[in-house]
């Protein structure tokens, strides 16, 4: 199951909450946060819990934004160059989509620290949304300060533990 946890403002476009109490994501990238930007064209960022990993989409259109989110996150992770085998793991326990409130206070100040550097790094030009996804996942965050500091190392250290959980034939 995946559990997006929307802002207000992206919830009302996107329906009405479907997650019921102490439900959690199966994934191993844990629940993702989402907002939208009112960029031309908007933009939708989702955040990992677990990771802090960012990754930016096009909203529109708004209704089919959570069912295009699985293929965004493995173009995303391929282009970390995360191996094809996490990424299937990955998707194959996205099935069950929930949608709910967020709740994790220290998310939402990452995603708006997020959301203040990409408005300053775009400026007035068009940027390419995967690069600028990818310069935000090598950002320092505080809260991974103790762990791996950034999250694409952060990412690249739980794809690693994954790999050695896996056992091999």
């Amino acid at each position: 199951m995946l559990v997006v946890r929307a802002t207000k403002k992206l919830l009302d476009r996107l329906g009405p909450v479907t997650l019921e109490s102490g439900q959690t994501s199966t994934t191993r990238l844990g629940d993702w946060y989402a907002s939208a930007w009112a960029w031309r064209p908007q933009v939708a960022l989702f955040v990992s819990e677990a990771t802090l990993f960012p990754i930016l989409m096009p909203l529109a259109p708004a209704a089919t934004l959570l069912a295009r989110f699985p293929d965004g996150l493995a173009q995303a992770l391929a282009a970390h160059d995360v191996p094809e085998a996490f990424i299937t793991q990955e998707l194959s326990r996205m099935q069950d989509v929930r949608l709910g409130k967020t709740a994790s206070r220290s998310v939402l100040g990452i995603m708006n620290e997020f959301t203040f550097l990409a408005q300053t790094m775009r400026g007035d030009t068009t940027t390419d949304l995967t690069d600028l996804a990818r310069w935000l996942a090598r950002t320092p965050c505080s809260p991974l300060f103790k762990r791996h500091g950034s999250p694409d190392r952060e990412l690249r250290a739980l794809v690693e533990a994954a790999d050695q959980e896996t056992p091999t034939r």
